[in-house]
């Protein structure tokens, strides 16, 4: 027979099977479900942790928010549990000490002699030299004037006519003829409308910083009086508003009557102007500037404000290096690199602009260091 011409197939020798015993199988087995069990409760754990951190961060989110919003006028939340002590430091840790500048005017001078005798031994005194000493003080005079008002008819047409002096503020007589001044009453509204002090507390001030004595109802019946009188002049402010190419606007909580309503504010740089209203949606912004506003407006990203559909959006540069800070603080230190670029990039630009309107930089020396801001 021809032998083929085919080489024998090399084959690994067989090894050869290894028993494990039962015991040591069962066991595994073991350790591997208890290993199963421990990684499913490192899951579950996981995925609580997780919930946790977001639950945290929302948290945390809401806080920041309502620390930088107050709810009411002058309201800043609770007052802290254990406070720090008052005032500043004692020792070194004190600071620089001022005191009062002298005053540009003097409106009275006295002359303050020696005594005869030293009031510690009764020993004769002589004269070294003369200091000045300054005193501001308030005085407390209310002044009440009588205005004896001239009252006549017209020959023509029969009406009655009577005297105005410049100093009055009213034509009223009779059961009005008792009334504040205007700056008793201007003193009052700021007292109420911009310190935020109740009726109550605008009367005390009156009652006992000038002797004046008034009601909270004859305040009230007042301040509508002076609301009333400048309406015409809100008005054209708020025309003024709407004719403004760049208006910053803001809403904030204000209470009315204990409930909590929303004053409304745009600023420009030639008048600002506000408005309580019972929202902070679309409908109470357009009070101030119209639907049919067309310049800038300057806000924190408010979604109502993008409803003014035909005006132009910039999100204002400290909401947004308050956001990046925010975020910071409360994001990983691999997630936080993104919030604190935003802030990097944000402050370059505002120290370029600083220097371009402090002179530091022309206008060329400007453009040239945009371009490379925006390369980078």
């Amino acid at each position: 027979m021809k032998a083929s011409g085919r080489q024998p197939e090399s084959r690994e020798p067989s090894r050869p099977i290894e028993f494990v015993r039962r015991e040591e199988l069962d066991r595994a087995q073991r350790q591997i479900g208890q290993q199963q069990e421990e990684i499913g409760q490192l899951r579950h754990e996981a995925h609580r942790l997780k919930q946790e951190n977001e639950r945290l961060r929302q948290e945390l989110e809401v806080a920041l928010r309502a620390s930088k919003r107050q709810a009411a006028p002058h309201s800043h939340g609770e007052p802290k549990a254990s406070p720090k002590p008052p005032g500043r430091k004692a020792g070194h840790a004190y600071g620089r000490r001022a005191c009062r500048p002298i005053p540009p005017h003097v409106d009275e001078e006295f002359q303050v002699a020696l005594p005869e005798r030293c009031p510690h031994c009764g020993g004769g005194v002589e004269l070294d030299r003369h200091v000045a000493q300054y005193q501001e003080e308030i005085v407390r005079r209310t002044v009440v004037r009588r205005f004896d008002i001239a009252v006549g008819h017209c020959c023509q047409c029969g009406r009655g006519v009577q005297g105005r002096h410049p100093l009055q503020t009213s034509d009223a007589v009779g059961v009005g003829g008792v009334q504040l001044g205007p700056e008793a009453l201007t003193l009052a509204a700021v007292l109420n409308k911009q310190m935020g002090l109740s009726l109550g507390h605008t009367r005390q001030v009156l009652m006992a910083g000038f002797g004046l004595a008034v009601s909270r109802g004859g305040l009230y019946r007042a301040l509508a009086r002076m609301a009333r009188q400048a309406m015409p002049t809100y008005d054209r402010l708020v025309e003024a508003a709407r004719q403004n190419l760049v208006n910053v606007v803001d809403e904030t909580g204000w209470k009315v009557g204990g409930r909590l309503q929303w004053m409304h504010v745009a600023v420009s740089a030639q008048v600002t102007v506000y408005a309580i209203l019972p929202g902070r949606g679309y409908e109470q912004s357009k009070v101030i500037l119209g639907a049919a506003y067309a310049g800038f407006l300057v806000h924190d990203g408010w979604a109502p404000y993008y409803r003014f559909v035909l005006a132009f959006h910039q999100s204002c540069l400290s909401h947004l290096l308050r956001r990046a800070k925010e975020m910071a603080q409360i994001a990983s230190p691999r997630a936080a690199a993104f919030p604190l670029a935003v802030r990097d990039l944000l402050r370059v630009g505002l120290r370029l602009r600083d220097r371009y309107q402090q002179g530091e930089i022309s206008e060329h020396g400007l453009w040239t260091a945009l371009g490379g801001w925006r390369r980078s």
